[in-house]
């Protein structure tokens, strides 16, 4: 329970850390919530008087009556243009605070390490993003429009009462702390249950995700039930989650009204034998302006307990916003980092150790020399290392032990964007964004003329087909491609890598996804691409490597065997094994 107070507190300082960049406007809506407050309270003072002015039977003061109720019509003109201009600031300030929560996370995205990203659900990352942001601004506005305006009302109306009658206000005082008690009781409880709320959500939010993103896969493996059973887990997780959540925090209205039913009970009773011993001093329109008062003390209670679960919501949303903005940033660039500009290629590896989970080494001691312009080919059974190696490469992951060296220097003392912008990669995984054709190709050199734009997808085979799109280059495709095949995406993925001309390549089973006549063609533009450039190939299909000057066989993280395609077959070591598995008719 203290560490939970303790991270509560912590999680509430961040939140006025955030608020306070808007002080002026936080007190701009204290004060217009001030004056709506006083407003308020003072028209019971005008009908209390009004009530008096009906002396008896045929004696009312008409005029006075016509004062105050011109009276009333400004104040509440009044109230209302106050209230309307806080309600507006409230806004203002809640989604001004929401959008530097938002940027900031998004920026952390932008720098967080690919471990982190690697480990975590994207839909559980999207939901902290998105959901529970919303849920924070939902509280957060809550407690802007209803926890100022409740405690101004509380103490204003207390100095109202005090002037009236003394014994009354005391009346009230003691009985309204039951309100408290009774909701701070139920607050509690609640915390755990919306936390478990907010992580059912975003179970629920990251296995949609990875059920659209893997559609196809679901359906060709007939996986529809077990995806249908792990979603009715979840969201039946959510709803006994939800269920209680909500039931608790519910039952905080209906019980704090209770109280204050009881506060204006002893009001009334109190104020009646009050009015009977001295009419004079304790009139009945005191009696019916104290009623009132003792009706606006008591409703912020209500209100305020009701913001108070809210809030209970509200912070667990945003602890995990925190989480995910305090998460360490990836090792920035050394202070003594220098720029990356034209390499000729040569790349060394020293005794180099990497494993993605501590206790299971995956890379022990690789060392690797690579001269300028060399066509290194990688190959080896899955999971050998092969693409933890580019990704080491990249600096996309940083080395356990050892070192990596890119002319002569460790790429820990290269700038990470110099170093990545001096390679071209093509992946297996195609990456492409929402936009036209002509957009995607020239990510990776945006001045490029339409003649250059043209001229690399011929090179790479997608002028073809991306011509018999409706409006050629500037047709516009979705995310990760829209509707075209995966043959078609990695074209221009190709395509757009054959436009940079990069001095150095890492293809990655780039040609995995096209038909064997054009990877023919494919595999001669790369052959006069690579000519010069040093070039890393990841292949599973050996065919497309034999031409390689130096090929290295990994297994367990470790290179076995090295050297050309024909040295290679001589040893009939494991390469000779692999080849002839795939070449054995």
């Amino acid at each position: 329970m203290a560490g939970k107070k303790k991270a509560d507190k912590g999680t509430m300082k961040k939140v006025l850390h955030y608020i306070a960049r808007y002080r002026l406007l936080v007190a701009l809506s204290i004060a217009l919530a001030t004056v709506s407050v006083v407003l308020t309270l003072y028209a019971p003072i005008l009908f209390g008087r009004a009530i008096d002015g009906i002396i008896a039977a045929g004696n009312v003061d008409f005029a006075l009556i016509r004062s105050i109720f011109a009276q009333v019509v400004l104040v509440v003109a009044a109230t209302a243009v106050a209230q309307w201009i806080m309600g507006v600031i409230n806004n203002k300030i809640t989604y001004q605070v929401i959008r530097d929560i938002r940027n900031e996370a998004f920026e952390r995205l932008t720098v967080l390490p690919l471990r982190y990203i690697d480990g975590k659900p994207t839909g559980e990352i999207v939901s902290r993003v998105i959901a529970d942001v919303d849920q924070f601004a939902d509280g957060l506005l809550m407690g802007f429009t209803q926890l100022f305006t409740g405690v101004v009302t509380i103490l204003g109306t207390l100095v109202f009462m005090l002037t009236i009658d003394v014994g009354i206000t005391f009346v009230v005082v003691l009985l309204t702390p039951l309100s408290l008690f009774v909701a701070n009781f139920i607050a509690r409880r609640t915390h755990s249950m919306f936390k478990r709320q907010s992580e059912a959500r975003a179970d629920q939010t990251a296995l949609i995700d990875e059920m659209i993103g893997n559609q196809k896969v679901v359906q060709a493996f007939g996986h529809e039930q077990e995806a249908q059973q792990r979603f009715d887990e979840i969201n039946e997780r959510l709803r006994g989650a939800s269920l209680r959540a909500i039931f608790f925090s519910s039952i905080t209205n209906p019980s704090t009204r209770f109280i204050n039913a009881l506060v204006y009970a002893g009001v009334g009773l109190t104020g009646a034998l009050a009015a009977v011993r001295d009419p004079l001093g304790f009139t009945v329109g005191n009696l019916s302006c104290f009623l009132s008062y003792a009706n606006q003390y008591t409703k912020p209670f209500n209100e305020i307990s009701s913001v108070i679960t809210e809030l209970q919501n509200a912070l667990v949303c945003a602890a995990r916003i925190f989480e995910l903005i305090e998460q360490p940033a990836q090792t920035p660039d050394a202070p003594d980092a220098r720029v990356l500009q034209d390499p000729a290629g040569s790349v060394e590896m020293h005794d180099v150790a990497f494993s993605y989970v501590a206790d299971r080494p995956l890379i022990k001691k690789l060392n690797l020399s690579v001269k300028p312009g060399q066509r290194v080919a990688i190959v080896g059974p899955t999971g050998c290392g092969k693409t933890t190696l580019i990704n080491l490469l990249m600096r996309f992951y940083d080395v356990d032990a050892g070192r990596i060296c890119v002319e002569g220097t460790d790429i820990r003392h290269i700038t990470r964007h110099s170093l990545r912008s001096n390679f071209g990669m093509v992946l297996q995984d195609t990456w492409l964004r929402a936009g036209t054709i002509r957009e995607n190709l020239i990510l990776a050199k945006p001045d490029a003329t339409d003649g250059e734009i043209v001229q690399a997808a011929k090179a790479a085979h997608a002028h073809g087909f991306i011509t018999r799109l409706p409006q050629g280059y500037d047709t516009v495709i979705g995310e990760d491609g829209g509707s075209l095949s995966q043959g078609q995406k990695q074209l221009l993925c190709i395509t757009r890598i054959l436009l940079k001309l990069p001095p150095m390549l890492i293809l990655d089973e780039a040609t995995s996804s096209i038909d064997t006549r054009t990877e023919m063609h494919i595999q001669e533009a790369f052959a006069q691409l690579m000519k010069g450039r040093t070039s890393f190939i990841v292949a599973h299909r050996l065919s497309t490597i034999k031409n390689a000057d130096i090929i290295l066989v990994m297994k367990d993280g470790d290179i076995i065997e090295q050297g050309t395609h024909e040295q290679l077959l001589e040893k009939g070591g494991f390469y000779a094994n692999l080849y002839n598995s795939q070449f054995a008719a």
